[in-house]
């Protein structure tokens, strides 16, 4: 009898471990599922909800707001304007100012505008550039003055309504490639 309860025994001790092993294999399979449908329903409530035009009936999409994003996200437009050699006041003797600039500009439309409209941005730029004093264009801070003026002066040219507002303003920066005074 002796070598019968031994069997019995290790029975026992087997009966269990498989029991364990199932009952962890269960609760990982309900987590994974509960995680997984958490996610899916975190997923689904986050996501943003499409635009629609608000003249149609609301089963189309409008793709408006996502081009002109895709437009400012691009790589910025550059156009360069002519050399541009000026008097400027005198404050020792002659000096003069030549300048090169090149203005980054909203889209290709605007640096078509700008050549169509560039005989009276030359001469708007070339009075602007020509009433400054050489003391004022020096330093750095004049420089960035200056840069201010030109780029107010040139939306105002391309779109005068654009006096107004700053945000949709035709000619975003201008920056100088060339800056000599004599």
């Amino acid at each position: 009898m002796a070598k019968d309860e031994k069997p019995a025994a290790a029975d026992a001790v087997a009966v269990p471990a498989k029991k364990s092993k199932k009952l962890l294999i269960i609760i990982i399979t309900v987590l994974v599922l509960v995680l997984g449908l958490v996610g899916a329903g975190a997923f689904f409530l986050l996501k943003t909800a499409p635009q629609y035009d608000e003249g149609s009936d609301g089963a189309v999409e409008s793709a408006k707001p996502a081009k002109k994003r895709a437009e400012r996200d691009g790589p910025p437009i550059y156009v360069t304007l002519d050399a541009f050699t000026v008097n400027l006041i005198p404050e020792n003797g002659d000096q003069f100012l030549q300048l090169i600039l090149s203005a980054e500009v909203n889209d290709q439309a605007t640096g078509e505008h700008i050549k169509a409209y560039m005989p009276k941005l030359r001469n708007d730029l070339t009075l602007l550039l020509s009433s400054k004093k050489a003391s004022e264009l020096i330093n750095t801070e004049g420089k960035e003055r200056l840069a201010l003026e030109i780029k107010k002066q040139m939306n105002t040219v391309l779109e005068p309504a654009s006096k107004e507002k700053t945000h949709g303003a035709p000619i975003r920066e201008v920056l100088f490639t060339s800056f000599i005074i004599q």
